[in-house]
């Protein structure tokens, strides 16, 4: 909103007002998209970013929290060049084995915890301190901070774990995916998009939707229509419209910051370029997200990384790749906005090296420089994840209830497995160097 301002004046010998001339604020620096590009203020807007998705939990004012720690992350971070970094905006109170506690609400729609809601106000606001921006995903796919089948439980009951022996895989996304077929469901996911995209921030006192530290909202962590095929096919007119539907309500209530869907790209399509295509082409959803993840994908073996990490990269650029011809055809942004390796050896502690790891980071910089440098569709990176003065509280690496330690690896992970420690002093050299080089890298060089 442009603000105007009348500077009234007086002598105190005069018994006239002086007027002087208004004058107009300078409009928010929202960041916008034009075609392949995003922009701010008048410039494309690329940036050198992280997932920090415990970012509400460090920030809470609350037992679990530790606000001083979380200044000096994002003090580390803007130092190396850190300016963009996606964050958890909502955790569903489940039953499910290993989902975050405590949680951003549970199934009563006046449920939403105070603490965990002050601590994302509190990110915000130091974000915004340091010129960041940030990225919010309003739930997820996968069990560790409840999510879409913690919705199914609430309205069915009903329950799956993933990994468990009953259900072997693809029977948990499959199960996880009934749950853009249900209209109650769905009501109350939106019900918190409602709450949150609505919401004013207690520290600073601005909307969320007035706020420029928001770049964008997204609808979740990695949405699938399925585990297979056969399962995704018959619920992918329910998936296109939640899709749809959650952006334009989104929409509805903040017209200033951008929507994503927060897709691992073809992966997280069960490997369907028209299933993402579809999913993807719609005027609500203003860029493109892609996730890469080798050693999930058993592109490179943990236990030989030195024998696989060829081939792996191989893969890697076939990927990157296909999905900047899909952003190309469709006229829109990609972000690669999860990317993570193991270190090597395969261990979790920060005394195991990184070599293989910067050399994949290494990769994935360079398609986004060239990318700037030749006018193509990627405008930046997060890494998964920023785990910094976090350090596991356990020789077995798990996440057990009551941990306040908080690493980029989720609950449902180990504890080290793929984030970035405050120690790795090569791969913090490898995030400085392409964050140098992404902001001098000007206007792309014409063909």
């Amino acid at each position: 909103m442009v603000t105007r301002r009348t500077m009234l004046g007086a002598a105190a010998a005069l018994t006239t007002t002086i007027i002087l001339p208004v004058r107009a604020a300078p409009a928010p620096a929202f960041v916008r998209r034009e075609g392949t590009r995003l922009m701010l203020g008048g410039k494309p807007y690329r940036f050198a970013g992280a997932n920090l998705w415990y970012a509400a939990w460090l920030g809470a004012d609350a037992p679990y929290g530790n606000r001083e720690r979380l200044k000096r992350e994002l003090d580390t971070l803007a130092a190396t060049g850190v300016t963009n970094l996606r964050i958890a905006a909502s955790a569903e109170d489940s039953p499910l084995r290993n989902s975050v506690k405590p949680a951003f609400h549970g199934a009563a729609p006046d449920s939403a915890d105070p603490a965990l809601l002050g601590g994302l106000d509190f990110c915000l606001a130091e974000m915004g301190k340091r010129g960041m921006k940030a990225v919010l995903y309003l739930t997820n796919f996968w069990e560790w901070s409840g999510g879409m089948m913690t919705y199914l439980y609430y309205v069915t009951g009903k329950y799956m774990d993933v990994n468990d022996p009953a259900h072997p895989w693809p029977a948990f996304p499959n199960a996880v995916a009934r749950f853009y077929a249900n209209p109650r469901a769905v009501a109350h996911n939106h019900a918190w998009v409602r709450r949150i995209v609505g919401r004013t921030n207690t520290v600073t006192g601005t909307a969320y939707r007035d706020d420029p530290t928001i770049m964008a909202w997204q609808l979740a962590n990695e949405p699938r229509p399925g585990g297979d095929l056969a399962t995704a096919t018959p619920l992918l007119a329910a998936y296109n419209a939640w899709i749809q539907g959650s952006a334009r309500l989104i929409k509805s209530i903040d017209r200033n910051h951008l929507v994503s869907t927060g897709s691992e790209g073809l992966k997280g399509s069960v490997e369907s370029a028209d299933i993402f295509r579809k999913a993807h082409d719609v005027p609500e959803i203003d860029y493109l997200t892609t996730h890469i993840w080798p050693l999930n994908w058993s592109w490179v073996d943990a236990k030989d990384i030195s024998g696989t990490h060829a081939a792996a990269t191989a893969k890697v650029a076939e990927y990157l790749r296909q999905h900047q011809a899909l952003a190309k055809e469709l006229g829109k942004p990609l972000v690669i906005e999860e990317f993570g390796y193991p270190r090597d050896g395969g261990g979790y502690d920060p005394e195991a090296s990184t070599h293989f790891k910067d050399l994949y980071y290494q990769q994935i910089y360079d398609a986004v420089l060239n990318s700037a440098r030749t006018g193509g569709p990627i405008a930046g990176s997060n890494f998964w994840a920023w785990n910094g003065a976090g350090r596991a509280l356990h020789g077995d690496h798990r996440f057990r209830s009551g941990d306040t330690a908080w690493l980029g690896d989720p609950p449902h992970e180990p504890q080290g497995w793929y984030g970035v420690f405050d120690s790795d002093a090569t791969t913090l050299a490898v995030i400085a160097a392409h964050a140098r080089a992404l902001a001098s890298a000007g206007e792309p060089i014409a063909a």
